[in-house]
């Protein structure tokens, strides 16, 4: 090995320590304000707290709202640090005395707050990461609007600009992320009730940000965000060989005009109902060359392929005289969980005994774990 390798080897070895050593990171994902973050993570904490867990509270934002200050009653508290600035006092998370204390897990609320000028870090989702490294556990809660990538688009739909962000890689740290759901009439009645706002404000969060068609828009955006997170953890953290597959179709095709056009239609509602993505292939082989067929097959051929792609199919073609070896290939390299032909014209006996390319699907497939469909 050279001096180099041992030194990228060595290197490696000494991030899995580090990453062994880091502490856990979990994040509550809303909507928007009012769905409940804070009051979640507090129940958390007391559960924690019942079964002999160090949790403190490092910065929690209760909002004033009686359900969730009863919540803290009870649980440990790190006192803010008081800061003059501009000639106020204001208070911030001490980070130092969550460091020097060290407790196993610790609450940190309000994840994308702006920290005030001359503190250690500008932002709060920096000081999470130093008391993650310091192998101290982490939960803290955000608003989905307050995602960088997102910004803009949340813009859009609000009419609110957000200038207090993280960027998309601290979610991508998180071990786990979980979404407080509601629906856009609880939310709106929890607003009615005084549970989010005071009452003086309630009518006017009602005809600007608590609007139906905004909440059931940010919901939507909320929900996806935290489905591509578990895809990339199952990615990341799952073998390959025992996670689930997600079905993926290939339809196969002809020159046959008739038989291609029942496949596609046919394989695209099955790639609907699975809401998966799907491929066409045909595969030319050289008596199928332009050169060859009939214009009017070669018509149908370009129809299909053009009917293929408004059905939402990738186009795939491929010159082989190997047809089921070319099939095969495709179907192992996209990882395709199931591959979709068209019913042959003769009895099923005597396509296997009689059709090579059927039979060559048959022995191959035998082998893995791929689906094949005959489709009438």
């Amino acid at each position: 090995m050279s001096e180099e390798n041992k030194e990228q080897s060595v290197e490696h070895f000494m991030e899995m320590i580090k990453r062994s050593r880091r502490g856990k990171f979990k994040i509550y994902i809303g909507m928007s304000a009012g769905v409940g973050k804070s009051y979640r993570m507090l129940q958390e904490a007391h559960a924690l707290f019942k079964n002999g867990i160090a949790v403190q509270i490092g910065y929690i934002e209760t909002h004033n709202r009686i359900e969730t200050h009863s919540l803290l009653d009870g649980l440990p508290l790190i006192p803010r640090r008081k800061v003059f600035y501009k000639g106020k006092e204001l208070e911030e998370m001490d980070l130092k005395t969550i460091l020097n204390r060290h407790p196993e897990v610790v609450i940190v609320d309000e994840l994308a707050h702006t920290n005030i000028e001359g503190s250690k870090n500008s932002k709060r989702w920096q000081d999470v990461l130093d008391i993650l490294e310091a192998g101290i556990n982490v939960i803290s809660a955000v608003n989905i609007q307050h995602l960088e990538s997102l910004n803009e688009e949340i813009e859009k739909i609000t009419g609110v600009g957000i200038t207090e962000r993280i960027p998309d890689k601290v979610l991508e740290m998180a071990d786990e992320i979980v979404n407080i759901d509601l629906t856009a009439d609880e939310l709106i009645d929890r607003l009615k009730e005084g549970k989010i706002y005071d009452k003086t404000k309630v009518e006017r969060a009602l005809q600007n940000f608590f609007r139906s068609e905004k909440i059931l828009q940010l919901r939507e955006i909320a929900l996806k965000e935290v489905a591509h997170h578990l895809e990339r953890k199952i990615d990341v953290e799952i073998p390959k060989q025992i996670k689930l597959r997600p079905e993926k179709f290939l339809a196969c095709i002809s020159s046959n005009a008739e038989t291609s056009k029942i496949v596609i239609r046919k394989t695209a509602r099955l790639a609907s109902y699975y809401r998966s993505p799907w491929i066409v292939l045909y595969v030319q082989s050289s008596s199928e060359s332009l050169d060859r067929i009939k214009l009017d097959k070669q018509r149908y051929l370009i129809n299909n392929f053009k009917l293929a792609t408004e059905l939402g199919a990738e186009v795939l073609k491929v010159k082989s005289d190997k047809i089921t070896q070319t099939i095969m290939a495709v179907a192992q390299e996209r990882e395709i969980t199931t591959i979709c032909i068209g019913k042959p014209h003769l009895s099923l006996f005597q396509v296997i005994l009689r059709t090579p390319v059927f039979n060559g699907l048959l022995k191959n497939i035998a082998a893995t774990e791929i689906d094949l469909v005959i489709l009438s």
